[in-house]
């Protein structure tokens, strides 16, 4: 199917304590601000190059527990990679994907296409939000800005952001285009998604067998700005096997996609193109995710609160909720996650801009917020141990299945 390229500190022990944090709006720009007030527990060794702690956080909302894996990423037993359920459309616990690939870490990824309660009779895709990578192979691009699920992006954020390591086991923030083309003997069409549930207005999106089997209607509904905007009816959707256009339809379609197949589904525009297609006809597909800073080999999409130890301006400083955090630290060599409890009765929460200075103050240089509340899971795996257990409390005590998740390896 052408080419899928993919561009694509804690020694402490006892209680440390910093500055507490007060109510407050958005972060000013430029000010400067104190994490919220943290005492951790005793650092336990998962494996080699990866520790787990526990802590307690007091903030502008009162108490929350937390719980943070660090992992030393110059370690060369230390490996990251993302963990999905087999296909980009498709949800499973985080303690089932860490099992299925023996982490011994791991937490929850991107925000996702969870609910379609303003699409009647649409399904949901539960496919995430932004781009991803795994195993330095791209399985999906970024939606439409306007079309993600989570809190308001930050100003100069998007949803193409990732965090993610490169193949020299480097992390860092980046942000992740879509550059793909679809050759047909009538010329040569731009591709705008991959494997993505919305394609832009006017836009041609393929979707692979890594799609999954849900139904590729929900592409085609909102707007480039609106979510919620109705569904189009002007789409065209074409089929390609072994190189040759084997069907044709004019409303989307869904179920597996066969070894070998793949198939583009156009809107407004992007379907008027399409059209030009008739069965047997060639047609090639040829892709990839190009980063800013080099290719990645792992990446999942995340919303930035920190970059640079700084703080993003216009980070909401009044919500409290219960997080999940990724960041990276030590020029790169180092990485966090970190998961809040959710039980309401004990836990407060963190605001955004709480969040961004505590992975601060924990040593980052540079952090995303991903999918929280519900969906907040961490697991850790200890020494001896058949599988994982979750460390945090997730809210209502069980685990959502989520599309994708962050896992830390080890091996000899």
């Amino acid at each position: 199917m052408g080419w899928s390229l993919g561009w694509a500190r804690m020694a402490m022990t006892g209680i440390a304590a910093v500055g507490m944090v007060v109510g407050g709006g958005a972060l000013a720009p430029g000010a400067a601000q104190s994490a919220p007030a943290v005492a951790y527990g005793r650092s336990v060794a998962v494996a080699p190059g990866v520790s787990y702690r526990s802590f307690t956080v007091t903030a502008s909302h009162g108490l929350t527990h937390g719980h943070l894996v660090t992992a030393d990423l110059s370690n060369r037993h230390v490996r990251v990679d993302l963990l999905t359920p087999g296909a980009v459309a498709a949800r499973a616990k985080v303690t089932a994907m860490a099992d299925a690939r023996a982490a011994v870490a791991a937490v929850n990824g991107d925000f996702f296409n969870i609910s379609e309660t303003q699409h009647p009779g649409v399904e949901a895709t539960g496919a995430s939000s932004g781009p991803a990578i795994a195993s330095g192979r791209p399985l999906k691009a970024a939606v439409p800005d306007g079309q993600r699920f989570g809190p308001t992006l930050p100003p100069g954020t998007s949803a193409r952001d990732v965090i993610g390591v490169n193949a020299a086991h480097t992390g860092r923030l980046d942000r992740l285009t879509l550059e793909g083309t679809v050759d047909t003997r009538e010329g040569r069409l731009r591709l705008d998604g991959l494997n993505q549930y919305a394609v832009p207005v006017d836009g041609i999106g393929a979707f692979t067998p890594k799609w999954g089997s849900a139904s590729r209607a929900r592409a085609a509904c909102g707007t480039d700005t609106a979510r919620g905007a109705p569904c189009t009816q002007d789409t065209y959707e074409v089929t390609v096997r072994q190189g040759r256009v084997v069907d044709t339809s004019a409303v989307p379609g869904g179920g597996p996609i066969p070894a070998g197949t793949f198939v583009l589904l156009g809107r407004e525009k992007g379907a008027a193109a399409l059209r030009a297609l008739q069965v047997g006809d060639r047609a090639g597909l040829g892709y990839r995710l190009r980063g800013r800073r080099g290719p990645l080999a792992f990446a999942v999409g995340g919303m930035p609160v920190l970059r640079a130890r700084t703080p993003l301006d216009g980070l909401d400083d009044r919500t409290a909720a219960t997080r999940t955090g990724a960041a990276i630290g030590d020029h790169g060599h180092r990485l966090y996650l970190l998961a809040l409890n959710g039980a309401a009765e004990t836990d407060s929460g963190l605001t955004l801009a709480e969040l961004a200075r505590l992975l601060r103050d924990m040593g980052a240089d540079d952090g995303v917020n991903l999918d929280g509340g519900g969906s907040t899971t961490l697991a850790t795996r200890a020494p001896g141990d058949q599988g994982v257990v979750v460390r945090n409390r997730p809210p209502g005590s069980f685990e959502r299945a989520v599309p994708n998740g962050i896992g830390v390896f080890t091996r000899p």
